[in-house]
């Protein structure tokens, strides 16, 4: 599997054996993706105790959210096809809250009802098929119209007004674990970490006395693009068409849905956004991307403004290469001939 990120992190840096480097790393497999955990300038005994806590607390979500296993998510899933309510976790609450209020954010362009569309083409699985939609099938799930806004929180109580709501929070999951992972870290006090779930990262500190950094995978090519230097606290996050996709008769169809034609989006390799610190960096870095991604090329300036999004790259389909202003000044390019084709995103 190919990820989005190349984490840039040398033999001679991880080798205590060479230098006196005291970095602690590990790696697990959680959310269907790999997971690095990168802690510098801790005890190994402390080190790899935080770290195995975080991937405790990672598979734990893992487990509650995932979309097509027995979860507590899809027995919430459950119940809307029931029409019932249905008591939840205040922090189940708290994280469907805040994906409804993103939702509106967007326009619904990131949508996560729509777990009924994503299951019909495959998404829903390890493996999926290369196959194209029954139209008059795709035209029913789409007349289903369900919305986040279909869904009523009172408390710890929640129900949908329209029972063919799906909850997918796929698209949501990984960004939310950084910010869980990043509170862990602060906890015990690390002051240098760097936690990357399948390219969806966030730093802590620095690397000794230089920053973290990161490369950005190119869409369409095994190396990185470019590399980003990482501050303290700030996050990063791509959608791509490269990781989850098929092709079919020449075509590529990849695993973020257009909720408005319920078919894979089209026009779009990457996106890529940088977030600053905040509360929520993790989950902006995982979300914020979505709507972007999807949107049509004249409205991806808008959409970004939207997500409230100030360093943004964009790779077309036809080749094209798009990045904001504050993103231009962070990007250090590996492919020359990339940055030659850069336009200003406006």
């Amino acid at each position: 599997m190919r990820y989005l990120f190349l984490l840039l992190i040398s033999f001679t840096q991880l080798s205590c054996s060479i230098q006196l480097d005291p970095l602690y790393h590990s790696q697990s497999y959680v959310f269907g993706t790999l997971v690095d955990i990168s802690i510098y300038g801790e005890k190994e005994p402390e080190a790899q105790f935080i770290a195995s806590e975080i991937t405790r607390q990672f598979q734990a979500i893992h487990n509650r959210l995932h979309a097509w296993k027995p979860s507590e998510l899809n027995g919430i899933n459950k119940t809307f096809a029931e029409g019932k309510p249905k008591l939840i976790e205040q922090d189940m609450a708290d994280m469907i809250a805040d994906a409804s209020q993103r939702s509106l954010q967007s326009e619904g362009l990131f949508n996560p009802a729509i777990g009924n569309i994503i299951h019909y083409w495959g998404f829903q699985s390890d493996d999926f098929p290369a196959r194209t939609p029954d139209e008059a099938e795709l035209s029913a799930l789409l007349a289903q119209h369900a919305s986040m806004s279909d869904i009523v929180l009172n408390q710890h109580q929640i129900s949908s007004k329209n029972p063919h709501v799906k909850l997918d929070l796929g698209g949501y999951a990984k960004g939310y674990a950084l910010d869980v992972g990043l509170k862990i870290l602060q906890e015990f006090h690390v002051q240098n970490a760097l936690i990357n779930i399948g390219g969806n990262v966030i730093a802590v500190g620095q690397h000794g006395d230089r920053p973290w950094t990161v490369g950005i995978q190119h869409p369409r090519k095994p190396d990185a693009i470019a590399t980003v230097a990482l501050g303290s606290g700030w996050a990063i996050g791509t959608s791509g068409d490269y990781q989850r996709f098929f092709m079919l008769d020449g075509k590529r169809y990849c695993h973020i849905i257009d909720p408005r034609t319920g078919y894979p989006a089209q026009g779009t390799q990457s996106v890529t956004v940088l977030i600053p610190p905040s509360k929520d960096a993790g989950v902006r870095s995982d979300v914020s991307s979505k709507p972007i991604f999807i949107s049509e090329p004249a409205r991806k300036a808008e959409f970004a403004k939207k997500m409230e999004v100030s360093h943004v790259l964009i790779i077309q389909e036809n080749g094209e290469i798009l990045a904001s202003p504050a993103m231009q000044k962070q990007l250090n390019w590996l492919d020359k001939e990339a940055q030659t084709r850069v336009r200003a995103l406006e």
